[in-house]
């Protein structure tokens, strides 16, 4: 016997924000429509599609692959705040491993953006869009350090609070949308499933 689910009480106001900021917004629609034909070809098919799906593992490949450059940026900003002298030199390697790492992370979203609804889509346009931004300062913190620490820590720093704002839209998909995160995939005619 399934675990009854309690509805949550009325949304916060963090909710209630995202609401009205973005899942209203219908002047996203015209550019979440732009990037859907992209995100279609980006989850392909067959095989491909099961990987980057992560129907391969029963739930959505994304939120865990998230965890990669998040850890590292975070890390990153520990060492940058409290760490001895001479952690210069692991803090921009962590940057580095953050932005190695961030392609697979993005993959696996564009690849899970084919089957949303339009609120959701709008949610996730903006989601990405942060990222990018994200990634452009963490960009710009691993150029600097080697020259300008102090100006590579503050824009680590920017990277991460916009980091945290993606977070939580990508959060408000996963739990509060349900995207990819349901434990039974949706049959498919061809019967393989899909997220």
């Amino acid at each position: 016997m399934e675990p009854s689910r309690t509805p949550m009480s009325t949304p916060g106001p963090a909710v209630g924000l995202v609401h009205r900021l973005v899942e209203d917004r219908t002047s996203l629609d015209a550019p979440a429509a732009a990037v859907a034909p992209l995100a279609a070809h980006l989850r392909g098919t067959g095989a491909w599609r099961r990987i980057v799906t992560g129907e391969v593992l029963g739930h959505s490949a994304h939120p865990f692959l998230t965890d990669l450059p998040i850890g590292f940026f975070g890390s990153a900003a520990l060492l940058d705040l409290l760490g001895a002298p001479g952690s210069e030199a692991a803090s921009r390697r962590l940057v580095g491993a953050g932005l190695a790492s961030a392609p697979a992370a993005a993959l696996t979203g564009w690849a899970e953006y084919a089957g949303l609804g339009t609120s959701q889509r709008r949610v996730a346009l903006v989601h990405a869009g942060l990222n990018v931004a994200s990634l452009g300062l963490y960009a710009a913190s691993w150029a600097a350090r080697p020259r300008r620490q102090a100006l590579g820590v503050a824009l680590g720093l920017a990277g991460l609070s916009v980091a945290g704002l993606s977070a939580y839209l990508g959060g408000h998909l996963a739990i509060g949308e349900r995207v990819g995160t349901t434990a039974v995939l949706a049959p498919t005619p061809d019967g393989a499933g899909v997220l």
